[in-house]
C-alpha cells in the first residue's frame, strides 16, 4: 500500500481554509478517484518540537492507495479539476509525499 501526502508548509503571511479542505476539497478528491483510493485522511498542523515553535506544516492530507500505478491511473484524469480546487483554500504551494506504507 502507498500513501500519497500533500503537506502544506507553514508560510508567514499565507492563508489556508481547514474547514473548507476537509468538507469539500478532500470529499471531491475521494470522489472523482473512486474506489482506486482506500481512504484518506487529514492532519492539521498544531507546534513544532521545541516549546512556542510553530508547526512546520499548516495541513497535510493523505490518501491511500493499492500501489502507485492505482494512484497515477486514477488521478490523472481528475488532475486539472482537483489541482484547480487548490486556490479555494489556501495560498500555499503545495508539496507532495509518495510512500510506502510499511506499518500500521
Amino acid at each position: 500500500m502507498i500513501k500519497v501526502s500533500v503537506l502544506y508548509p507553514n508560510v508567514a503571511g499565507s492563508h489556508f481554509d481547514h474547514d473548507y479542505y476537509r468538507e469539500q476539497h478532500m470529499p471531491m478528491v475521494k470522489r472523482l478517484v473512486g474506489d482506486a483510493c482506500l481512504s484518506f485522511g487529514i492532519d492539521r498542523g498544531v507546534a513544532g518540537g521545541a516549546p512556542g515553535a510553530p508547526a512546520a506544516y499548516v495541513a497535510m492530507g493523505h490518501l491511500f492507495f493499492d500501489s502507485v500505478e492505482s494512484f497515477q491511473a486514477a488521478f490523472a484524469p481528475h488532475a486539472k479539476e482537483i489541482q484547480g480546487d487548490v486556490v479555494n483554500y489556501t495560498n500555499i504551494a503545495p508539496e507532495l509525499l509518495i510512500s510506502e506504507v510499511v506499518a500500521g
